[in-house]
């Protein structure tokens, strides 16, 4: 490696985490759509053709924005590996981490909602997100099924579509209340109301 290498590295990740979390806020605040490349390498400091030294197009640079915002709410939800009822009280855990993210809960909703277009660039993304969130949330109501934690009227089918349609609509909420609408709580006797054990 020649001299002052790592350093230019280092200078380009730290350039380009800057660039996402200008991007994210610019999404949030304006949608993909009203959002500017122009607007955030100004904001970043560098030209228009610097920003896209690190990210060719706006859709690539929306792609990276949501997979980090994926990428630390995995890596959060995978602290301790969990199943059944501890994984919908990780569920409950990450609205309540949510309410101290507001820039990252109006990105997501903003896109969300721009994404059901099928030519918006996140269309994709996000109908693999909602899949698999379904998914994972249904194997954790069938597995508090299994270990007898699940009232016996709650399919976990519907229950899994339910949950995550109300995390989203409170997030919608939160932000329209100015952040007062509490997440977390209204999440926790929802699925309180559905076990048998204490939740």
């Amino acid at each position: 490696m020649t001299p002052g290498t790592g350093r230019g590295y280092a200078k380009g990740r730290a350039k380009r985490t800057e660039i996402l979390d200008q991007a994210m806020t610019l999404f949030g605040e304006a949608g993909y759509r009203g959002a500017s490349l122009r607007v955030i390498a100004t904001r970043c400091g560098i030209s228009h053709p610097g920003l896209l030294h690190h990210f060719p197009t706006k859709e690539a640079l929306l792609l990276a924005v949501l997979q980090r915002r994926d990428d630390v709410d995995d890596e959060w939800l995978a602290l301790g590996v969990t199943r059944g009822v501890d994984h919908l009280r990780r569920l409950v855990d990450l609205a309540e981490l949510n309410a101290k993210r507001r820039g990252i809960v109006e990105l997501f909703s903003v896109v969300a909602a721009e994404a059901t277009a099928p030519d918006h660039p996140a269309h994709a993304y996000f109908e693999a997100r909602y899949r698999t969130s379904v998914a994972n949330t249904e194997r954790a109501y069938l597995q508090a099924r299994e270990a007898g934690e699940l009232r016996d009227d709650v399919d976990p089918s519907a229950a899994a579509q339910q949950l995550i349609a109300l995390m989203d609509g409170l997030q919608i909420q939160w932000l329209i209340s100015d952040c007062t609408t509490d997440m977390a709580g209204v999440l926790r006797a929802h699925v309180r109301a559905q076990l048998t054990v204490e939740f």
